[in-house]
């Protein structure tokens, strides 16, 4: 699976407009150069103009073909102010509180979102991913009945049930630290909805535990089995199965004699775990030792896409993520 060439393919035919926050970063200008090459979206820099248009130049980008926005400025930005006001009103905020958050990359960022100036967002390089969260829910919020907000990686690994490549979701990774059965369901059902979207297949979901079938129990046991429950109520068509251990879900072997009876067993492509150690440690793990390749995190429920990178993020990360942002803006 050619995965990461798919998703830029895809993204050249959307050409969304994409708001970078973070606009004078290295790494983003960088990106932003590399995007100009493959033609892949239409790049919005925020930050000051002169530290973005030299820093393109020493990239070898055209500065002049890029849209650059600078946040401290504060002409046209009433309309701003007055929506993060009425967004935030019941949290206390108040005017000269929303005419400071404007100037801030991050919420201006968000707000060109809502608005329709950016078909999307992508931040994270020199923010955390609670600071990249935090602007988009206050601007954009959540989609329609989404109560959850959750993260995913798309992690591309080598072939184990096949010569081919194959591509997984981890969820949740970034966001929710110890999940309710409820959450989970939800969690789940985000994640086969958008992997659809992102990695264009049908999404097969295994709720991950360190129990098979009830070969063990406990609080945290009991908490995946009623997320199963509450996600085929939600996702009726979806396959879904838990709680299973992580060989049980990927290896058609072990399935075979844990969970012979399971519609997911040896096959899943989601893989929800119960809480966000589990999630983020194994997506690192993969990564690290077995040389997967992880785009993400993904945002999972906003109105609007606001994705992030991870704090640290190379080029080619900034550039993955931002081709998935125009592909999710696409259905939205």
């Amino acid at each position: 699976m050619d995965f990461l060439g798919d998703i830029r393919r895809r993204a050249r035919d959307r050409f969304a407009r994409v708001v970078f926050p973070e606009g004078e970063e290295k790494v983003v200008l960088q990106a932003v150069s590399r995007i100009q090459d493959e033609g892949l979206l239409v790049p919005v820099l925020l930050g000051d103009s002169t530290a973005i248009r030299d820093g393109l130049v020493q990239e070898g980008a055209d500065p002049d073909s890029v849209e650059v926005v600078d946040p401290r400025r504060t002409e046209g930005s009433g309309r701003y102010v007055d929506t993060l006001v009425d967004l935030r009103r019941s949290r206390g905020m108040t005017v000269e509180e929303a005419r400071r958050r404007v100037r801030e990359p991050l919420i201006r960022g968000a707000l060109m979102v809502r608005f329709g100036e950016a078909d999307g967002s992508v931040a994270g390089v020199a923010h955390p991913v609670t600071d990249v969260l935090r602007a988009a829910s206050w601007c954009v919020g959540a989609a329609e009945g989404i109560r959850t907000l959750s993260s995913a990686f798309y992690v591309l690994v080598r072939g184990f049930r096949g010569s081919d490549p194959e591509v997984l979701t981890f969820t949740d990774v970034a966001v929710v630290r110890d999940p309710t059965g409820v959450q989970l369901g939800q969690i789940a059902a985000a994640a086969a909805a958008a992997r659809r979207t992102v990695v264009g297949d049908s999404p097969t979901v295994a709720f991950l535990s360190h129990s098979t079938k009830g070969s063990a129990d406990g609080p945290s046991v009991r908490r995946v089995r009623e997320a199963v429950e509450l996600f085929r109520d939600m996702a009726p068509g979806v396959p879904a199965d838990g709680e299973l251990q992580v060989a049980a879900a990927l290896s058609d072997e072990v399935a075979r004699r844990t969970a012979r009876h399971s519609m997911v067993g040896g096959k899943a492509n989601v893989l929800v775990f119960p809480d966000l150690d589990a999630g983020n440690i194994a997506y690192q793990l993969v990564e690290r030792v077995g040389g997967g390749t992880a785009v993400g995190p993904i945002i999972q429920g906003l109105r609007k896409p606001c994705n992030a990178v991870p704090l640290g993020a190379d080029p080619e990360e900034v550039v993955n993520v931002a081709c998935v942002t125009a592909l999710m803006a696409a259905r939205t």
